[in-house]
């Protein structure tokens, strides 16, 4: 017992008064790979502490650089800008100048000018492939509680190029048609009436309300107003109106509902929500569903035709992902 005390003494004095703690011992050499262990268990807990390791080190670097701002003071040098996909992102030449007189002329001239010189007000038709599975039709009814002035019909075999020349006899400005595999909606195609543009989404992450937390209670028929971020070039800049011409142009403010189409990375998310003033000065948002990430696959002039028509635009992996800094809306 003697000796176990006596061994453990030193220690206890030498934290006693107050000597520097011995250096941490070094968990992973530097030319450490978890990849060399064989036995997969161990290697999944040594990747573990590995990433524990990681964190501990880039929160005492980061503490330490906050120490040396603090001293510094007024002399601090201003801080680095992280560097994101986004702020490195590779220079477009279609990127659209709000200032150009060409951009300007061909949006007063295209397939939307007389939706934004309010000659047309906004009637769509909202429709499925054939024989749509639940979630697909609960789906398109939440979809037409969010665009107003728009209708949910059901085709029952019949061919979208029989459809597209009744709703423009019935004065449709719009046509969507949500595609299914497997009972899941993974298609959107939205054609712009009567003389297109048609574009054709690749559709993921559907969230019906049911499915939202903390969700707020369904929307009111009052008009939401309509948010477009992050569509810059002029692919983008079509792409966006075509999302602005569904909805009507004098949004009801009581309403205190939005719309948004948030394009990051060429995905498009859509958000429903609802203003929450707690007071005069703090706002917040509540989300009412329904939500869908869209990807654009094609851009087709003219209404939709699927042998014949005349493509504007098509993405192909192979040739335009060559790099991931690399965006085209």
């Amino acid at each position: 017992m003697a000796g176990g005390g006596g061994g453990s003494g030193p220690v206890g004095s030498a934290a006693g008064d107050g000597a520097p703690p011995a250096p941490e011992r070094v968990l992973f050499p530097p030319t450490f790979s978890v990849s060399e262990i064989k036995n997969k268990q161990r290697r999944h807990f040594m990747f573990l502490r590995w990433k524990q390791q990681q964190r501990k080190e880039k929160l005492a670097a980061k503490k330490k650089r906050r120490k040396e701002r603090e001293a510094l003071g007024d002399k601090a040098p201003p801080k680095a800008v992280p560097k994101t996909i986004e702020n490195q992102r590779v220079y477009d030449e279609t990127t659209v100048d709000p200032n150009d007189e060409e951009v300007a002329f061909d949006e007063a001239t295209d397939e939307f000018a007389p939706y934004f010189n309010r000659q047309t007000v906004p009637k769509i038709l909202i429709t499925t492939s054939d024989r749509p599975r639940g979630r697909t039709v609960r789906f398109c009814e939440q979809l037409a509680t969010v665009i107003p002035n728009s209708h949910v019909y059901y085709r029952r075999g019949l061919a979208l190029k029989r459809i597209i020349p009744q709703c423009i006899a019935r004065d449709f400005t719009d046509l969507i048609v949500i595609n299914e595999d497997r009972k899941i909606p993974n298609g959107l195609v939205l054609s712009h009436l009567p003389d297109g543009p048609t574009a054709h989404f690749r559709m993921s992450s559907v969230r019906l309300r049911k499915e939202i937390k903390r969700r707020g209670k369904d929307p009111t028929e009052h008009v939401p107003e309509v948010i477009l971020n992050n569509f810059t070039t002029r692919l983008g800049h079509s792409i966006g109106r075509m999302f602005a011409a569904l909805f009507p142009h004098d949004p009801q403010f009581i309403g205190r509902q939005v719309a948004t189409f948030h394009n990051q990375r060429d995905y498009i998310f859509f958000r429903f929500h609802r203003y929450i003033f707690k007071s005069e000065k703090k706002v917040g948002i509540q989300e009412l569903g329904p939500r869908f990430t869209l990807k654009l696959r094609s851009l087709q002039k003219g209404t939709f035709d699927s042998k014949f028509g005349e493509y504007e635009w098509i993405h192909k992996r192979r040739e335009m992902d060559t790099s991931r800094r690399k965006f085209h809306l």
